[in-house]
């Protein structure tokens, strides 16, 4: 069920078949009141990608920018704060 929209009554009284619904289309579903788009449901480990392919793609327009505008430092700089980006962001 590609694209799936429902009403508000229906988070209310079939949750359960909404969330499985999420989970086995990888769609969000979509939720309406008095007949419009209001709320998104999704499941919750394509809201995380969602979330991490948004941040990266923020990263790399950032790191575009900074080479159109020659804000360039040494790789090994590069790598070194990727890798503490990285291992602050495993134990934090």
């Amino acid at each position: 069920m590609e694209g799936a929209i429902r009403p508000s009554a229906d988070l209310r009284n079939h949750y359960n078949e909404i969330s499985k619904q999420c989970k086995e289309s990888r769609e969000a579903v979509i939720i309406t009141v008095n007949g419009r788009g209001d709320t998104a449901v999704l499941g919750l480990q394509d809201y995380y990608q969602m979330k991490s392919e948004l941040e990266l793609l923020r990263t790399l327009a950032e790191a575009e920018d900074d080479v159109k505008n020659g804000r360039l430092v040494p790789m090994q700089d590069s790598l070194d704060n990727l890798r503490t980006s990285l291992l602050e962001r495993k134990n934090g």
